[in-house]
């Protein structure tokens, strides 16, 4: 209570007699002087919760006692509890002095499943997904004869393997990320405490393990030359001492490399090579692998976004903390602007590769609403709550580009 002299004023809620036992829940009372910085009250009228026994007053608590004959405990309890009943140990198998209720099983299984599903980080899942099922499809519409759904079970270990490789290099960023997380992104598993360190180490190792084996035994050596580079380049984005997130340029063009190159190239190379075709680039596949890769510099920039204020506190470097929310905002807006115009030019330059209708309207249309986009973040002033909203639509304009991919 430290120097606070308090006056009570009681108020009875419950009173319960039997085998010499009184209960009074609910005692308000006032303090007699100003706020005291070192007192665990916080103003000049606090709540507390008392039990009246046949030989002193007593409450469960963690907080500092003060027995003179009568007084053993009191307990702070906020506003929002009055007029709720007391929870009795015999009633819910606990009592405050016995611990936290234990979590069953089921319970346990499902806390899991939450922390792993936003330990995978669902964004980067989806883009994993539509882009790979849209580079399958294009490579099967161009050879229709070819379709054999015994291959199917082929496919499915290769998204399975893309899907490892995902959560290994956005898991491996949150290990070495959890003091930056706890600023940026609270909600992340490890920084929140749903997940320890050592588990997220056993799910990464074994998300890369089981990805290098299923490639290394279904696709061949270049496939898996790839994919283990790949990885290598997750690697360093994150892992000491090379770190290369801490700098912009290095950082842009991994993701640039993994997101643009490697998938677009790995898993159209794969498809047709499980056709038993070889290997030949498309315009469509030219198309979506620049198109794709000046997209993922776009994300590469704009990630950062959100984040400004822990990369600041840690020391990392990025365009966002270097040039400001608004100019970075600006110059994403403005390449994928340049994007956009550009896949209306090729449909127009090259109507025979193109599906020309389809390009120029697409196009046109997510061009405009891009433009509407940065406006609204502009008029909001940047706000959080804005930044994120236009992170998360540039995400929804890169699974957009890829679910148009089969029809271009």
């Amino acid at each position: 209570m430290s120097s606070s002299i308090l006056t009570p004023s009681l108020r009875v809620v419950r009173q319960r007699t039997g085998n010499a036992t009184s209960q009074l829940n609910c005692a308000s009372y006032r303090t007699s002087q100003a706020y005291n910085p070192s007192s665990q009250f916080l103003g000049s009228t606090k709540i507390v919760s008392l039990r009246l026994s046949s030989s002193w007053w007593r409450c469960p608590s963690k907080s500092r006692s003060r027995r003179d004959g009568h007084f053993v405990r009191v307990n702070a309890v906020s506003s929002d509890q009055l007029g709720e009943p007391e929870p009795r140990s015999s009633e819910a198998g606990i009592s405050g002095e016995s611990g936290a209720p234990k979590v069953s099983l089921g319970k346990q299984i499902g806390n899991f499943k939450d922390a792993f599903w936003r330990f995978l980080r669902p964004h980067t899942i989806r883009g994993t997904c539509i882009g790979a099922s849209a580079l399958v499809a294009k490579a099967l519409l161009e050879n229709p004869q070819l379709i054999n759904w015994v291959l199917l079970p082929k496919a499915l270990r290769g998204l399975l393997a893309l899907l490892c490789g995902n959560g290994y290099i956005v898991g491996i960023n949150q290990i070495y990320d959890v003091g930056i997380d706890k600023v940026n992104k609270p909600f992340l598993p490890v920084a929140a405490g749903d997940l320890s360190v050592t588990s997220a180490w056993v799910l990464v190792l074994g998300l890369a393990a089981l990805g290098v084996g299923l490639v290394s035994t279904n696709f061949g050596p270049l496939i898996t030359g790839l994919y283990s580079f790949g990885l290598f380049l997750g690697a360093i984005y994150s892992v000491p001492p090379l770190r290369l997130k801490r700098f912009a340029v290095p950082a842009f063009l991994i993701i640039a490399t993994v997101r643009g190159f490697l998938l677009n190239f790995g898993v159209y190379y794969a498809t047709r090579a499980a056709l038993g075709l070889n290997f030949q680039w498309s315009p469509s596949i030219v198309f979506i692998t620049c198109f794709v890769t000046l997209f993922a510099t776009v994300i590469a920039i704009t990630k950062d976004l959100p984040d400004v204020e822990g990369d600041k506190k840690f020391n990392i470097s990025t365009f966002a903390t270097k040039m400001g929310v608004q100019k970075i905002s600006f110059l994403g807006s403005g390449l994928l602007l340049m994007n956009y115009v550009g896949a209306i030019g090729a449909a127009i330059l090259m109507p025979d590769a193109f599906n020309t209708r389809v390009m120029v309207t697409a196009h046109a249309c997510l061009g405009v609403a891009l433009v509407y986009q940065t406006w609204l973040l502009d008029s909001a002033k940047y706000s959080k709550e804005a930044i994120a909203g236009f992170y998360r639509f540039i995400w929804n304009l890169f699974y957009t580009q890829y679910a148009l991919l089969p029809f271009l």
